[in-house]
Parts: C-alpha cells; sequence; structure tokens
C-alpha cells in the first residue's frame, strides 16, 4: 500500500508532490505516484461546532442559559471544504500510513489533528517538519520524518487554545450582546488588544501640552561650526530664555569638556513574522495581514523565503551552510553587487547575534532561500527586499563612529553638544538611500529631536578643547510637550509581543515573546477583526478606537472583568499555552482555570445595568434583534474569540440610508438598505429576517449585485474558483426570498 501525505494548501502539496514523486498522476484534488499520495487540506476543513450543536437551544441568545461549557467539544465540517475532507477520507481507505506535512506550526498540527480526529485515522503518522518549500529542503525532510508522538505536546497546546477562545469568546460576547441589547464581540485575545487602544486614546485625549523653551548656541572654533543646547531646568518663561539667548550672544566661550569615543553598530537582527511586519507598515504602509499574505506568498507560490510565521531572529548552527550558499546564489543578480562585497566570514556558528540556538524553537528567522526570485509583483518584491538586505547586512562589519560630547561655556552658561560622525559605513551599504531607514529600524528610543546626537555629514570634526570659541548666532526656540503617539499596526504589533509593556529594552522584550498577545500568525488576523467588528478605524496609519469600541471596553472594565481586558494577564495565557507545547505545563489544568474564569464573566455580566442604547455611537447597526443573535468564529485565527450577528448589522440604521430596493419578502412592505456586513431590511423589528451578506462563495456583493438578485432573482454571468484552483462560470441566484438565501446556478 501507499503513503498519503496531507499538506495545509494546495500549492504546498504540489511543491512537495514534484520532490517525491515528480511523476505522479495529477488528479486534480490530489497526486498519485508509485510511492504516495499527495493531497492537502484547504486551510481549515474542520472547525469547533456552534453552541446549537449540544443543544438546539442555544440557537437563541439567553443570558440565562449561560455559561456553555462542553463536557466534549464536538467538531464540525466546514461546508465550503467537505468535498476535499471526504477525498481525504477516501484516500486514506488505500494507504497504510500518512505524513502530515502541514505548516510546521502549532495552527498547522491543529489543522490535521482534526482531520485525524474527525476521520478516526488509525494509520501510523510521520511529521514532515521543514522550513522552506525548496526541493533540497523537502527532500531533507523526508529523509528525515519524524514520529507524530514528538509533537503530541504541540497538538494539545493547539486544542488548548482553540478551545478556551471558544469558551470565553462565545460566552462572554452572548453575555455581554444580551445583556447590553447590542452585539458585542469578546475574545482572549483581541478584547485586551483593544484595551491597548482604548488606554492610548484616553491618554492622548488626557494630555495637557505645556510651553517650554529651549536655547540653542551656535559656536564656531576655526573652521569647525557646531550648535550646542543650553544645559538647566526647563525653561517655562520666554523672557527668561530670551535673556539667556541675548547674553551669550557674540560673546567668546571656552570648552569645558571634550571626549571623543569610538562606537559600533551592528546589523538590526534578522526578521521575525512581527518584526518584519512592523517594518512593511512603516516603511510602506502595509497592514499586518498584507505583510503576512504577501510573506506567505513568497514562501508557498515563489519558495524565495523560509517559513515566514516564526518567533525567531536568530538560526542554528545547521543553517549556517545554507546562508553562504544562498549568497553565492545572490551574486548573480539585482543584489550582486552587495552580495560580491560581503564577508562570508563574518557569519558563522559563534555569532551570537545570528547563530543562537537557545533561541529558536520551531522555526528560524526568515531567510532568503536558495532559489531565485522570478516575477514577483510590486509589493511582493518590496518584501522580499526588507528580507534580503536584512540577510545581507549580516554579512558586513559593523558601522562605526566617533561620538564627540562637548560641553562650551559662555558667561556662565553651559550648552551640550553631541556630535556622531561617521568612520565606517559597515553593514549601512545594505540599507536603501531613504530618508526614513533610520526611523525603520526600531531600535531608537524616542527623545526629543533637539537632544539627539547630531549626524556629522561634512567630513571630519575636530575640536582644540584649550583654545576659545565663538558664539556667532543664539536663539530661544518655542516648544510644546507632544502627547503618545496613537498607535500604527506595526507599533501595536509591537505593543503584542511584549503584552503591552513599553519596553525599548530589546533583551527584556525577548523574555517577553512567548507571553505576547496572540502568536506572530495570529496577530493580524486580531487586528483585522477589531476593524470588521467595529471597535476600531484606520485614519491614514493611525488606528482609532471608536465609540462602539470605547463602550466595550468600559462595560467590560465596568463589570468587575478587568482580567478579561488585561494585556499582561493575556500574555501569560499565552505563556502557559507555549509550556503546555512543550510538555512543561499541563493541558488540563489551564482549561480547568478558563472554565473557572468564565463563570466568573457571566456571574459579573448577569449583575451588570444593561447600557443605554445611544452609548455605542451612530454606526448602532450593532444592536440586535430580541433572541436571535448569531453564534462565534472559530476559524484559523479565532484568538480573538467573536460573534457573528444573524442579521446584516442594519438595525436602527440612520434614516438616511439609501433604499437599495423593495424587501422581497411577501407583505413585508420594508426597503432594502446596506449594513456593514450585509443587505438587509429596514422592518427587521417587525420580525422580517431577510438579509444578503455582503461576502458569498468568496465573492463580494456589490450594490448592482444586490440590485441584480432583488429585481432579476440572479446576478451576471462570473467565474468561481473550484478547490483544485480550475474556474468555472456561474451565476449567484436567490433562492429564498423571505430569508435572502443564495445559491451557484452553473451555466
Amino acid at each position: 500500500m501507499k503513503t498519503l501525505v496531507i499538506a495545509e494548501k494546495p500549492d504546498m502539496g504540489r511543491t512537495i508532490a514534484a520532490v517525491i514523486e515528480p511523476r505522479a498522476k495529477n488528479n486534480r484534488s490530489y497526486l498519485e505516484g508509485e510511492r504516495y499520495i499527495v493531497t492537502w487540506a484547504i486551510g481549515h476543513l474542520l472547525g469547533l461546532a456552534e453552541p446549537d450543536a449540544y443543544d438546539p437551544k442555544y440557537k437563541r441568545w439567553n443570558i440565562n442559559d449561560l455559561p456553555i461549557i462542553p463536557e466534549h467539544f464536538k467538531i464540525v465540517p466546514n461546508p465550503k471544504t467537505k468535498d476535499q475532507l471526504k477525498t481525504i477520507k477516501e484516500l486514506a481507505k488505500r494507504c497504510n500510513a500518512i505524513v502530515n506535512a502541514c505548516d510546521a506550526g502549532r495552527e498547522g498540527q491543529y489543522i490535521f489533528a482534526l482531520i485525524q480526529q474527525q476521520l478516526k485515522l488509525r494509520q501510523p503518522v510521520k511529521r514532515l517538519w521543514i522550513s522552506d518549500l525548496t526541493a533540497a529542503s523537502i527532500s531533507q525532510g523526508f529523509s528525515n520524518l519524524k514520529d507524530a508522538s514528538e509533537y503530541e505536546n504541540l497538538t494539545q497546546a493547539a486544542r488548548a487554545r482553540s478551545e478556551a477562545d471558544w469558551l470565553i469568546g462565545m460566552n462572554a460576547s452572548r453575555a455581554f450582546t444580551t445583556r447590553h441589547n447590542a452585539l458585542l464581540s469578546v475574545g482572549r485575545v483581541q478584547t485586551p488588544v483593544l484595551a491597548l487602544i482604548y488606554d492610548r486614546e484616553k491618554e492622548i485625549a488626557a494630555f495637557e501640552s505645556q510651553t517650554f523653551y529651549d536655547v540653542l548656541g551656535y559656536f564656531k572654533q576655526g573652521q569647525t561650526e557646531y550648535r550646542g543646547m543650553w544645559q538647566g531646568e526647563r525653561l517655562t518663561e520666554q523672557a527668561k530664555a530670551a535673556e539667556i539667548a541675548a547674553a551669550v550672544k557674540g560673546k567668546t566661550g571656552s570648552i569645558s569638556k571634550y571626549e571623543v569615543k569610538p562606537t559600533k553598530e551592528y546589523p538590526f537582527k534578522l526578521y521575525d513574522l512581527t518584526l518584519l511586519q512592523r517594518e512593511a507598515n512603516a516603511k510602506y504602509g502595509y497592514s499586518a495581514k498584507k505583510t503576512l499574505d504577501l510573506a506567505q506568498a513568497l514562501y508557498e507560490r515563489h519558495k524565495v523565503i523560509t517559513y515566514p510565521r516564526t518567533n525567531s531572529n536568530y538560526v542554528t548552527e545547521q543553517n549556517i551552510e545554507g546562508m553562504h550558499k544562498t549568497l553565492h546564489m545572490l551574486k548573480a543578480g539585482p543584489y550582486a553587487e552587495l552580495a560580491l562585497n560581503a564577508n562570508a566570514g563574518i557569519v558563522h556558528k559563534q555569532n551570537k547575534s545570528v547563530c543562537n540556538p537557545a533561541r529558536v524553537e520551531d522555526h528560524h528567522a526568515i531567510l532568503p532561500t536558495l532559489k531565485k526570485a522570478g516575477t514577483l509583483s510590486k509589493e511582493e518584491q518590496n518584501v522580499y527586499d526588507l528580507v534580503v538586505r536584512r540577510f545581507l547586512s549580516h554579512f558586513y562589519p559593523p558601522a562605526e563612529y566617533k561620538v564627540h560630547t562637548v560641553l562650551t561655556r559662555v558667561e556662565q552658561h553651559t550648552f551640550k553638544t553631541g556630535i556622531k560622525e561617521l568612520v565606517s559605513l559597515g553593514w549601512k551599504v545594505v540599507l536603501e538611500a531613504s530618508p526614513d531607514k533610520e526611523k525603520n529600524s526600531g531600535k531608537r528610543g524616542k527623545k526629543d529631536e533637539e537632544e539627539e546626537t547630531e549626524e556629522w555629514t561634512e567630513g571630519h570634526f575636530e575640536l582644540d578643547a584649550s583654545r576659545p570659541v565663538e558664539c556667532t548666532k543664539s536663539e530661544a526656540k518655542e516648544k510644546a510637550t507632544q502627547p503618545p503617539k496613537s498607535y500604527t499596526e506595526g507599533t501595536l504589533l509591537k505593543a503584542m509581543e511584549s503584552a503591552g509593556k513599553q519596553m525599548e529594552d530589546e533583551e527584556l522584550r525577548e523574555v517577553m515573546k512567548d507571553a505576547g498577545l496572540g502568536t506572530p500568525a495570529t496577530r493580524a488576523a486580531t487586528i483585522e477583526r477589531l476593524k470588521k467588528v467595529g471597535y476600531i478605524e484606520m485614519n491614514g496609519k493611525r488606528i482609532l478606537v471608536t465609540e462602539k469600541g470605547k463602550t466595550a471596553i468600559e462595560l467590560i472594565r465596568h463589570a468587575g472583568v478587568e482580567l478579561l481586558a488585561s494585556p499582561e494577564m493575556t500574555g501569560q495565557w499565552e505563556r502557559r499555552l507555549n509550556q503546555i507545547s512543550k510538555g512543561e505545563a499541563a493541558q488540563e489544568k489551564f482549561m480547568e482555570n478558563v472554565k473557572k474564569f468564565t463563570f466568573s464573566v457571566i456571574e459579573k455580566v448577569r449583575r451588570q445595568a444593561p447600557a443605554s442604547a445611544d452609548s455605542f455611537g451612530t454606526e448602532s447597526g450593532s444592536r440586535t434583534r430580541k433572541g436571535r443573535i448569531g453564534g462565534s468564529g472559530t476559524g484559523r485565527a479565532g484568538s480573538s474569540g467573536s460573534a457573528r450577528s444573524s442579521a446584516a448589522t442594519t438595525a436602527t440604521l440612520p434614516a438616511e440610508r439609501a433604499k437599495l430596493g423593495d424587501c422581497p419578502r411577501p407583505g413585508c412592505g420594508g426597503t432594502v438598505i446596506e449594513g456593514r456586513k450585509g443587505y438587509g431590511c429596514t422592518h427587521f423589528k417587525q420580525g422580517c429576517g431577510f438579509v444578503i451578506w455582503k461576502e458569498y462563495k468568496g465573492k463580494r456583493l456589490s450594490e448592482s449585485m444586490l440590485k441584480s438578485l432583488l429585481s432579476k432573482g440572479q446576478t451576471q454571468l462570473l467565474t468561481f474558483k473550484r478547490a483544485d484552483g480550475s474556474a468555472v462560470k456561474a451565476r449567484i441566484v436567490l433562492e429564498d426570498a423571505p430569508t435572502g438565501r443564495l445559491g451557484v446556478q452553473r451555466e
């Protein structure tokens, strides 16, 4: 009999098959060769069941039915991909061994574990654990397959994560929603992240700017001219600042202190996913999700970078030889000059800034692979460029500077000057010429611009401390203290990584990495979730909390369940999950604590006074229909915990919403208008259940498509993608007018 190989996605499956069974027959949903049959999941084929799978009464949301604590969690197939699950079941019957080739991480482990559980697969299982999809890595991985039992702890951690998110998201969302008559999504990770944003915006709103004055002196000795800042207590009176400026202008001074210290700057750390997302956001404005999608495409489709969903900035000793080979590959192509001038000898096993096995858990840092990049989109090229330049920088020596510290004394007043004189550019030749290249490094602390050491770009800086200087000019500059900055996706990712702790110390932040909010793979989805439920909105790069988001956090905190919004405590939960994956903590104990906490949340919310109807802002389309509110999402990014409305979030929408058509429900008389997630009837309060979601079968329904469905019962001809990647022509049709249920009709 043959061995069944189950990859996570079709592209991965085909790539693996090309290496282990190059002559395999392509059967659309699987490939079959002499020894192996290679098939795939399509992300999550299964998920945790909705509450009504345990009892039909849970179809109606009622706080008196909470908490919902299943004795054993049920799993159900994703209806969109059930055919692929059936294919795996049939193929498994013809095989006597299985290889789990899903992504080498916690969620990939969970995807396979659910398939194995649902289909009751009894064959012995081996694990393919590789960090890139190059032919060499796949071949080596298959010659070194691991026993599945080695990853049992990781499976337990994955189950605990999913079930904990279900318990908290499902119960807390239903409790707050029913108590306050508004759809409120609550989750183990998303709520503390929302709390971070809320607290930052409150801090900004409460900030009172104070005016102060800096006095600057401009000095000259021979051909050398420099600037210094007056030293003393902060000046709050303009007259006093002007008096000092006038006292020193045109006067002769002396140098009371002059120190010159050599210093070196080493390359920034190799990328983990979060750092890559932060820098792509700072440089290109990409959202965390967009960067993840681009990196995943570079890994899966183009195979030019290693596994991106990593939380490590280091490599192991086994990676050093591969890094040298990649450097050699880069000597031909667009990076040829940088690669040819690099020094391979700098990257070796004793270089702890690169090679640190103790800091590598499941996956090493993101690296370019041996495969040359072919045709990439502009955005893919941007992310690839970040990875390649960061990689190349480690084959260069440190940048060298002389830091000059000068204290200049004039008329009893002292001025301080910091000059950073470049001696050797070193690894910084790898950086693109860009005005914000330093800003993007993520390594500088925040300082007032006038206090920063000045970069000296005019050749050699030199002073003679025994000679006098002239104060050629002076000025008093009015300044104002600045409020904290709103989060961007980049700075929010940094805060999530360290569970909200404002840590400039990189080493301390490194220690906190296993206690952050979510994981590198789920943080982007958490941010997207907060946007989707209407808790946050973007203003350029800035993340702002909405009225609905503010009210949600305030209700949670006032209910006495501050723990649910605590970044640090939730970070500790993530640390415990990490310990479970290493066999250092018990899954059962973790889940027991989660259940206790769930009971506590329900009891406290039950005693809370209902919120006023106008406390959720103008977008009150989340107001509920009595007794019927949707369930909770449990997909791959479910670390946020969620609640889905069974209405198109059109309840009590503003009257000025455009009428898109008459409600097709017989005798209704309502009109169809647009909500946040779909198109619904204005007579929902009278019991009309008509709703058409904006997303259907991978298609986004526009207003024109909606109008066509209402008037003709069908859309124009559309192109749909099958699971195997092939295309089919079909129309979306309105199958049931009273409810808005849709279907697909092929041509």
